[in-house]
């Protein structure tokens, strides 16, 4: 699937991440540290995509006057035509993606992904785990 969006937003002049990005910044600015959160990296690594959105002429930072630590991004009017269109990729993939998988499937798929979530999410290292690797 991330193949898929990669090779459709290229055609568009964008990448996914940053298709992603730009779907995710708020009219009223979002934080660096939100966006990468949603992303799932450190502020200090979203930086290089930033400036390169930046110097695209995709977004401009501005840093919050109460605390110049913190720096929130915003859409310019290319980086608004180019989410719309990140969006409407979005919209289709999905719809195509919808009109393609039975509910019996769907549900499966959204169980499966639950399932794996709260087993991730309650899996912890121990030495019994690396113990029984080395085995």
């Amino acid at each position: 699937m991330s193949n898929s969006y990669n090779q459709i937003a290229s055609g568009f002049g964008i990448t996914q991440a940053i298709g992603y990005v730009l779907i995710n910044i708020d009219q009223d600015g979002t934080a660096v540290s939100q966006l990468a959160g949603l992303l799932g990296v450190k502020a200090t690594s979203l930086s290089r995509m930033l400036s390169n959105m930046e110097e695209s002429g995709l977004i401009y930072r501005e840093a919050a006057p109460a605390d110049k630590r913190s720096v929130k991004v915003f859409l310019t009017d290319f980086g608004r035509e180019k989410r719309q269109l990140a969006k409407g990729v979005v919209r289709a993939f999905n719809e195509y993606l919808g009109e393609n998988l039975s509910l019996q499937e769907k549900n499966n798929l959204v169980n499966t992904l639950q399932k794996l979530n709260k087993l991730t999410l309650a899996y912890t290292v121990t030495t019994e785990n690396n113990e029984q690797k080395d085995k």
